[in-house]
């Protein structure tokens, strides 16, 4: 079985690195992005499982990262978390329009992400 491929997409440090910790401690593998840039080439590139997505970032934004994503039929079986501090419903509703799996609020509880990273995974 091969293991599951994880991005992370956040511009804050200390929340990429407990995220990549808590990925690689269920025996994920995990490739970073620091910004939507980023993101949008490590996508081009490589085929995930999920992808963890954060939307206010100072390049490219969440939502148009989801929005590439979607547009590639290579990548139809990449599932998008969105991880956001951007909690109003009209953010929530534009996340799952744009293409989102899932959406968290931060902060978010880490057992409950990964239930959910789980379930995306084995989906």
């Amino acid at each position: 079985m091969k293991i599951p491929h994880i991005l992370i997409v956040d511009d804050e440090p200390n929340i990429v690195m407990s995220l990549e910790f808590l990925m690689r401690k269920s025996q994920y593998s995990v490739s970073i992005a620091r910004n939507g840039t980023e993101a949008l080439e490590a996508i081009s590139h490589t085929a995930f499982d999920v992808v963890l997505l954060d939307i206010m970032m100072p390049d490219v934004d969440g939502y148009e990262v989801c929005r590439q994503l979607r547009l590639r039929p290579d990548r139809a079986n990449t599932k998008v978390i969105f991880l956001s501090a951007k909690s109003r419903e009209a953010d929530i509703a534009k996340g799952y329009e744009v293409g989102a799996d899932l959406y968290m609020a931060k902060p978010f509880g880490t057992r409950q992400l990964m239930e959910k990273v789980r379930e995306l995974v084995n989906a």
